[in-house]
């Protein structure tokens, strides 16, 4: 594998962490939006990723031609129920006097934040390194 490879692969993992930053971030801005029917209630985002094995050139079985990283392969929706309660003085209110909460659960999108967060920062780690060991290996020639 080229070493080169190294930092298409972080930069792929730092693109789906900085994604799922983002649905988070949306998620917690819409955590407590209120709605006047379930259908129209805000449901949490969840960003869906696979893994992806590329050839460059070479052929099938040269592993050295193969480089790996993460498709973001799109965003979805919850499928979690949408929470109601009775507030009839509410103006957002049905004709049964219900209002319907998100389905956003505030402390699973913090672990969420914390984890993407700190996956993001790895891969610049690991950017970082291979910067510095492609530095040093320079150097070697001196």
């Amino acid at each position: 594998m080229s070493l080169l490879k190294i930092f298409d692969v972080a930069g792929s993992g730092m693109a789906a962490q900085s994604t799922r930053l983002n649905t988070t971030a949306s998620n917690l801005a819409n955590a407590d939006t209120l709605s006047g029917s379930a259908d129209t209630a805000y449901r949490a985002k969840e960003p869906l990723f696979s893994a992806a094995m590329k050839q460059s050139r070479g052929t099938q079985s040269d592993p050295e031609s193969a480089s790996g990283g993460v498709n973001i392969l799109g965003v979805t929706e919850s499928q979690a129920p949408i929470d109601s309660r009775y507030e009839p003085g509410n103006p957002l209110a049905d004709a049964d006097g219900k209002v319907y909460s998100s389905n956003v659960n505030p402390i699973d999108e913090l672990v969420n934040m914390i984890s993407a967060s700190r996956s993001y920062q790895n891969n610049v780690e690991v950017m970082n390194t291979a910067k510095q060991l492609m530095l040093k290996t320079l150097d070697l020639g001196k």
